[in-house]
């Protein structure tokens, strides 16, 4: 019996694409939607996204800002829907996508995701980070029927959200190298298809030439790389090709921290640390955050080396069913003496 994924049946990411959704949908008769955007988002895109709808003769039955991912809320929301409704898009960041991802799979429905900034691969992957009981947790969802990334859009969002893409993307090195581990030491089997296609990911993007991150050529292969890293886990069927060591840090910190730094500047200042501690790839890995400004960025934000350290620390009580580098203590050594010793650690933390 062979595998069967799912992969979108949209995806149309470039300059402008925005101002065709209607027609996107159309072509795929999904005539009746409702229309979930980010805080205040609706201010900048909601009229170039409404003319679209009317031009393409898609009826929007719902159209508001939503600002919850309390798991509660959604549930509420989502069986609240009118029952003519076909698609459920979200358009914004991470937390409208994520909430209009999960009322699509709780009504099953498809969901177009359409972000607006490019800080993490969320918008593309199967999975929804929600509020349960104060707590942020992933939680099971579909993988999005379209995604539809607009170059102009995301070149209109502030730099530290390329920044949290960046760093999200190029972790996918030392996650496939921990994956590999694992199952070197018994605890899972890899899917080399899955590690096959999040290579081919990360590998493109940080060969990309650019000379300003703000060009169409870099983000769109940003995106596209952050697209395919969401198909590796659906391939998968876990997050484990595009999260390892370097993401256990990043969810410790969130744990940890009052107000937590973006997911993908966190997970990046992790993946420089785990490359290091691999002995693998670390050059490369300092040359795309030296050569894209994300170390600049880094600089600016006042971190604190003891937080890494006891991230480091709690890092393997995220996910105590895996067996990643982590979990085990010379690693864990390894990583905390790296704070101390190693010349760009010892200038990005305080």
């Amino acid at each position: 019996m062979g595998s069967q994924i799912g992969i979108p049946t949209i995806l149309k990411i470039g300059s402008g694409v925005l101002g065709n959704i209607g027609a996107y949908l159309k072509s795929c008769d999904l005539d009746n939607v409702v229309v979930y955007f980010g805080n205040g988002l609706i201010d900048m895109f909601g009229s170039q996204v409404m003319k679209s709808f009317e031009e393409a003769g898609v009826n929007v039955l719902q159209y508001c800002e939503l600002d919850t991912v309390d798991i509660d809320d959604i549930i509420d929301i989502a069986f609240s829907l009118d029952v003519k409704t076909q698609a459920v898009i979200g358009i914004g960041g991470g937390k409208v996508i994520d909430a209009a991802k999960y009322m699509g799979y709780l009504r099953k429905l498809p969901f177009i995701s359409v972000p607006t900034s490019s800080s993490s691969d969320g918008f593309c992957s199967s999975s929804a980070s929600l509020i349960i009981d104060g707590r942020r947790n992933s939680v099971p969802a579909k993988l999005a029927y379209g995604i539809i990334v607009d170059t102009d859009v995301l070149k209109s969002a502030p730099a530290r959200f390329l920044y949290s893409g960046i760093g999200d993307l190029v972790s996918k090195i030392t996650a496939i190298y921990d994956w590999q581990y694992e199952e070197k030491m018994g605890y899972t089997t890899v899917n080399d298809f899955a590690v096959m296609v999040a290579k081919k990911a990360v590998n493109s993007f940080v060969r990309t030439p650019f000379s300003d991150i703000h060009e169409d050529l870099f983000l769109r292969e940003l995106v596209d790389s952050l697209a395919m890293s969401g198909l590796a886990n659906e391939i998968a069927g876990s997050s484990a090709p595009t999260s390892g060591s370097e993401h256990l840090i990043s969810h410790a910190l969130d744990k940890m921290l009052e107000c937590p730094q973006l997911h993908g500047v966190q997970v990046g200042i992790a993946t420089y640390i785990m490359a290091k501690v691999h002995d693998h790839r670390y050059v490369r890995v300092n040359k795309i955050f030296t050569d894209t400004g994300f170390w600049d960025y880094v600089k600016t934000l006042d971190l604190k080396r003891a937080d890494y350290e006891a991230a480091i620390d709690m890092a393997p009580s995220i996910k105590p069913h895996r067996h990643v580098y982590l979990h085990e203590e010379k690693y864990r050594a390894m990583a905390k003496e790296l704070l101390y010793t190693d010349e760009i650690l010892k200038e990005v933390l305080k």
